[in-house]
């Protein structure tokens, strides 16, 4: 049931640049929000990155940010919005820049985190909040923050939960996945880079797991992006394993990774954006996590199949577990990882297995 078109906003406005991670979770809010009120214009202010996989997402127009373009692309922005205003701003970002960019947004309402998330100048450029937790939920996951907005705006529980995603897939696309998974043959996907070094799992317990789930009969496949971390990360793991792995790394478009993330038996790595992806396409996740919280921004719908070793962390850094402290404090350590043993990974994939039937 969708909410009366009287109280619909004709047109409302998102900013959420990036990650790309957090675009994939803002994706199903702002569907929640097209389900609630479906005659309403939606406008997304998106980063370049982000935009080649939600770039056709059904009724909604694009906004395109290059921050690489630093004060041309603001000055590009003022003029595409000029003479436009909106009757709801939803500023899902607190980092400066898109503080700065919500500044420039005519809107009459102007939706922001409420006062103990917000910073860098947030409460600043905003006139409304979304509820401050109570503290006996205060514990909540990025995906159910977005959703808060939806929520805020007038979107009933049932246009949010369960989160939901429609992002679409070319059959060009979908015949690129097909030409590397078939459906009469299990494949895995691996993406093993993180955005920072100490954010990855080490090549040769990727190795492990890849020869591990050889003798399952599962194959795999290494995923991610084209740079140099990514690369060296899989030539190292191309190099140590005994068995055939089919390297996509650097070789996909967004559209292409999101296809064959889709068709995965299941998809293993570290907290970055193909995670999301994949927990999007509605496949099953085991992340990896020793620096942040997999509750707060875990694959949302895989976070029992978590290998971390965050808690562990955390306690021995700060002396305290993660409900006395601050929600989504980081844990700091270039080694990390390394504590994410070969077996907690195995018995976290075995367990989704088992799940799946």
């Amino acid at each position: 049931m969708t909410n009366s078109q009287q109280d619909a906003p004709k047109s409302v406005c998102v900013l959420r640049l990036s990650a790309l991670g957090d675009v994939c979770n803002a994706v199903a809010a702002v569907q929640a929000v097209q389900r609630a009120y479906p005659a309403s214009q939606i406008t997304w202010i998106i980063g370049k990155l982000e935009h080649q996989l939600v770039h056709d997402l059904p009724g909604i127009e694009f906004i395109v940010f290059d921050k690489r373009r630093g004060s041309t692309a603001i000055k590009d922005l003022k003029q595409t919005l000029s003479g436009r205003r909106f009757d709801v701003l939803l500023q899902m970002q607190v980092a400066m820049r898109a503080n700065r960019l919500a500044h420039l947004i005519p809107a009459k309402r102007k939706i922001g985190y409420d006062f103990k998330r917000a910073k860098e100048g947030h409460s600043l450029v905003v006139n409304e909040r979304i509820p401050r937790l109570n503290p006996k939920d205060a514990r909540q996951h990025v995906l159910d923050s977005f959703l808060s907005f939806a929520m805020t705006l007038g979107a009933s529980e049932e246009d949010c939960y369960p989160p939901r995603w429609n992002i679409a897939v070319s059959d060009e696309d979908k015949q690129f996945a097909y030409n590397y998974i078939l459906p009469s043959q299990p494949t895995a996907i691996i993406c093993p880079a993180a955005s920072k070094r100490e954010r990855c799992w080490l090549p040769d317990r990727y190795t492990e797991v890849i020869h591990s789930l050889e003798r399952k009969g599962i194959k795999t496949i290494l995923c991610g992006g084209p740079s140099e971390l990514d690369y060296e990360l899989a030539r190292d793991i191309m190099a140590l394993t005994r068995v055939d792995v089919i390297d996509l790394v650097g070789k996909t478009s967004l559209k292409q990774l999101y296809a064959l993330l889709s068709k995965a038996l299941f998809v293993l790595a570290p907290d970055t954006g193909p995670l999301h992806m994949a927990n999007a396409a509605g496949r099953p996740c085991v992340g990896l996590y020793a620096h942040s919280n997999p509750a707060r921004t875990g694959p949302y719908n895989s976070l029992d199949f978590v290998a971390e070793q965050y808690h562990e962390q955390l306690m021995l850094q700060q002396g305290k577990a993660a409900d006395q402290l601050k929600w989504g404090l980081r844990v700091k350590g270039i080694d990390l990882m390394a504590d994410i043993s070969t077996e907690m990974v195995l018995q976290k994939i075995d367990a989704l297995l088992c799940a799946k039937g």
